[in-house]
Formats: structure tokens, sequence, C-alpha cells
């Protein structure tokens, strides 16, 4: 990517006062939400170039790639920026099928019923098999 593609890919985006633009990862195929998670400049550059995609843990205050550590990367199909500019979907690939650090293939695993959250989905590998003990 040059650096005029950098400028555009940049400044279309509505920064918030931190510098981070929400980014939704969804599968490209089905269509479910997977994760929400913040991108600074940084990080959406890096997804466009790579094709993989980059986040920016407001926790940690760094960059990270998804799957560094778990091996759980995700590889992004498309890249949309809502009307606004301050939200991003990323039409994604989601290798090795869990997105959430929960080991679930999606953080959205809670669904409000009867006056409680339930956990409807299953965790395919426990925390501990994927990130070792901590």
């Amino acid at each position: 990517m040059d650096t005029n593609q950098n400028k555009a890919l940049l400044d279309a985006v509505k920064w918030d006062a931190n510098g981070l633009v929400c980014a939704i990862a969804q599968d490209y195929q089905t269509s479910r939400v997977l994760m929400v998670a913040w991108m600074n400049a940084e990080a959406l550059t890096q997804t466009a170039q790579t094709g993989f995609a980059h986040y920016y843990s407001r926790s940690r205050q760094k960059q990270w790639m998804k799957g560094e550590e778990s091996g759980h990367v995700q590889k992004v199909h498309q890249l949309r920026l809502d009307c606004d500019g301050d939200a991003i979907v990323m039409q994604i690939e989601q290798q090795g099928g869990i997105a959430c650090h929960t080991g679930r293939e999606s953080c959205f695993y809670q669904v409000w019923e009867n006056g409680a959250w339930q956990t409807v989905d299953p965790i395919l590998k426990h925390e501990q098999d994927i990130y070792g003990q901590k």
C-alpha cells in the first residue's frame, strides 16, 4: 500500500479522542458477529497491508495481531466503514473456529432469557489449553 492509499484509508475514519475506532469482526460466510475490539491507525494500516486483523488493546495499551498467542488468526476478506466513519466491520475468516479468549466461537455467547444472562455457546477449547497456565 502506497502513501496515498494509506492516507485515504486513515483519513476517512473518525477517530475518537483516544485515536481509536470500534472494529467489529464478522464471519464472512455466516455473518455472525464474533467479536468487537478497537483499532488505532497502526492497527488498521497493518490489517489492510497484511490481510490479517490487528487491534489495539486498551487494557494493555498496545497493538496486537489477533491470534498471535492463540493461533486463532482472522483472515480479512473485506473492510467496511460505516456512514459516519466511526465504526469498521471486517468480514473475516476465523482460523480454528475460535474468536473468543474464553475458547468459544464468538464473544457473544450470552443471551438474555427469563430475567438472566444464559450461556448458550459451548467452550470449544479451554483457555489454559489455548494460552497455557497463567
